[in-house]
């Protein structure tokens, strides 16, 4: 039986030409910066987003939780959407590495707004507060179904960044899918955040890594901290050049996820056994409800027809379309649900 793994699209294996790529690089010792995979990766990231600097490092939660610590003090409070992937899903990292507490504030589809953010800074002046130490917003948002946040409420918080002089942070894992979406270019995301990390192993296809970008000094701080965190890596241009390959590569087809994603949605929308908010399938995520019965029940129906999803809750299932899911795939996926859950 074939496999339709559609868990989440960080599942992808390296194409033959990104395994070429890799066998290909050129390496060395990135500890001591003279890896030049790595640092052509890191210049070529960092320019996107119109950045000093980039830093490569192995995971997305490394690359988000470097930035709380390099931006925060410890006893500081950093504030995030209720179910943005830094609290949920990053092992209280924040409090364990950085010794910070995370306020979350209620969003809507994943997105706070700039009124929200401005009266949840706690007041300097008030010594039984703790000061508010980085405001981190995620684009696009998982746990909302890849919804992509909008651009005109990041001005109005960037503005709210500024004036309160709280640095402000993205947890840009899947930026390049809201980028492909709405034509938004990166070096825009860039200029309204201090920093900003950007996931290879996801969407794009790379087996390993994140890239942080900021300012050269956050970078050279950041450095520091991966060093701490046991994040010091070698001759890892190997992995490097498969990061270089999938953003030359591999962005464009994110548009193809997105329409993967669209179809198997609207499919989904005309089934009785689920329901489905269409406006939040913006990107490669589809999140659905079960009307009856358990999430886990479907997945394990699901599971023996071959077809594999994640639940979200006892009532809520997730399907993320990625570069090894063909449309093909889809319709098959389809025909199944219509076959067993009409």
């Amino acid at each position: 039986m074939k496999i339709i793994d559609l868990r989440s699209d960080t599942i992808t294996k390296p194409s033959p030409e990104m395994r070429a790529a890799m066998s290909a690089a050129e390496v060395g010792d990135d500890v001591f910066g003279e890896d030049p995979t790595v640092n052509e990766l890191q210049q070529v990231v960092a320019r996107m987003f119109d950045k000093e600097a980039g830093l490569f490092v192995p995971s997305g939660t490394m690359g988000n939780q470097l930035a709380v610590k390099t931006h925060t003090q410890p006893g500081n409070e950093i504030i995030l959407e209720a179910d943005a992937h830094i609290f949920k899903y990053e092992a209280g990292a924040a409090g364990m590495l950085s010794g910070v507490i995370t306020k979350i504030l209620p969003g809507t589809n994943g997105v706070l707004t700039a009124a929200q953010i401005d009266r949840s800074v706690n007041n300097l002046d008030d010594i039984h507060a703790a000061p508010t130490g980085l405001i981190a917003l995620e684009n696009t948002h998982n746990r909302a179904g890849g919804t992509i946040y909008p651009i005109e409420e990041i001005k109005k918080i960037a503005d709210v960044s500024r004036r309160r002089h709280i640095p402000l942070h993205l947890d840009g894992a899947r930026v390049m899918n809201a980028c492909v979406a709405t034509n938004i270019k990166p070096m825009e995301y860039g200029s309204y955040f201090d920093s900003i990390s950007i996931c290879l192993s996801k969407g794009l296809g790379a087996p390993v890594g994140s890239v942080l970008v900021g300012t050269r000094p956050f970078i050279d701080k950041a450095r520091y901290f991966r060093k701490a965190f046991g994040g010091g890596m070698r001759q890892v241009g190997l992995l490097a050049a498969a990061g270089l390959y999938a953003l030359r590569h591999n962005v464009d087809k994110l548009r193809e996820d997105h329409l993967k994603a669209r179809k198997l949605a609207e499919s989904i929308s005309e089934l009785k056994s689920f329901t489905i908010d269409l406006s939040t399938v913006q990107t490669n995520i589809v999140i659905f409800s079960v009307k009856s019965g358990t999430s886990y029940d479907i997945i394990d129906k699901l599971k023996s027809q071959g077809i594999l999803a994640i639940p979200f809750s006892d009532v809520k299932i997730r399907f993320v379309t990625h570069l090894d899911v063909s449309i093909d795939d889809i319709d098959h996926t389809i025909n199944t649900l219509k076959k067993h859950f009409n």
